[in-house]
């Protein structure tokens, strides 16, 4: 068996465990691995992609996303405490609009290299997050969260198979489609809550709550937030899906290691990686809300450096797909970008 194949096969057997553990501990299982494993992969992917040069074609283009980055932290713990703020409802606005422009500045970021064509492509970036801001639901909820964790992990698992041509790739895509199927198809409330997930979750109820107001039945209420988020049956089908996706995307990070080799590294930037990870992991052990609060920044952070990666991503795709539909080669103009 190829190197690639046992990658590929390993990854099905953790979207196996992931699905397994999400199913009796959804809630557990998020918090745990939100904590614990969450914080070593923002620390090494940014570690990673800062070798990488960000996918961009300019040397200091992570000097925006990390701006806008920095904007979003401040605008949550600064603005948002502020009344006009919260009784207008432009904190939501503002957070809207900075994640549309970190997401399509690094479109532009990736594909255009003139100074002066790229000025224009954020400004144009600018006038659409304008039209854009009652979208928040998408992209200041979702954007950072399931769709980077679920989307775009799916995304990567794809393009890999599509490069190497690998069934085994495809194999892995095609279960990591199936798993939340599963969580809805069966139909089952054997899940285990415990106290201390009960008191914690709260901080990441909006998600939760989002989707269950898009897939309740016209005729269900928000009114005990809960027991639609602990007790419902679909309450309970969206923590296992949320559990899974947050669980898988970290161990794909950490499978992918050898390949990707994220690892070869100095010395000391290992060991700020190590101090950092430890500390961090201490703070949520200390007070899970202090934690949370302390690596907003940092999970934020690596969301957005992450986008021109998920663009380069798409980018490929389309070539591949291109290619295998019309069995040529991409247009010399897309070849470029």
């Amino acid at each position: 068996m190829t190197a690639l194949n046992k990658l590929n096969y390993g990854n099905i057997g953790l979207m196996g465990i992931s699905c397994l553990i999400a199913f009796y501990l959804p809630f557990d299982l998020f918090l745990f691995v939100y904590a614990v494993l969450g914080p070593a992969h923002y620390l090494t992917e940014i570690s990673w992609l800062h070798q990488r040069k960000y996918f961009t074609k300019g040397k200091r283009d992570f000097i925006l996303l990390g701006i806008l980055a920095v904007l979003i932290f401040v605008s949550t713990y600064g603005l948002r405490q502020l009344k006009a703020f919260q009784t207008h409802d432009l904190w939501a606005s503002l957070s809207n609009s900075l994640v549309f422009i970190a997401f399509f500045s690094a479109l532009v970021l990736v594909t255009i290299k003139d100074g002066f064509a790229r000025f224009a492509g954020i400004v144009m970036v600018c006038i659409g997050a304008l039209l854009a801001r009652n979208f928040y639901v998408i992209f200041s909820i979702f954007l950072p969260t399931l769709v980077h964790v679920y989307v775009f992990t799916g995304l990567f698992v794809l393009y890999g198979a599509m490069k190497s041509k690998s069934k085994s790739g495809y194999l892995s895509f095609a279960v990591f489609l199936l798993i939340p199927v599963l969580f809805v198809v069966v139909d089952t409330s054997q899940s285990v809550v415990s106290t201390y997930a009960h008191k914690t979750y709260s901080y990441f109820q909006t998600v939760n709550l989002k989707l269950y107001d898009m897939f309740r039945s016209p005729d269900a209420k928000l009114h005990d937030l809960g027991k639609i988020i602990f007790e419902s049956p679909l309450g309970l089908k969206i923590m296992r899906f949320i559990a899974f996706a947050y669980t898988y995307h970290y161990l794909n990070w950490f499978s992918k290691t050898t390949v990707i080799s994220w690892h070869k590294i100095s010395k000391l930037r290992m060991g700020i990686i190590i101090i950092l990870w430890v500390a961090s992991v201490g703070l949520y052990a200390w007070d899970y809300k202090i934690g949370f609060d302390w690596l907003f920044l940092l999970s934020v952070l690596h969301v957005f450096l992450e986008f021109p990666l998920n663009h380069t991503s798409f980018i490929g795709i389309w070539k591949e797909g291109w290619s295998l539909i019309t069995g040529k080669p991409v247009p010399a103009m897309a070849r470029n970008n």
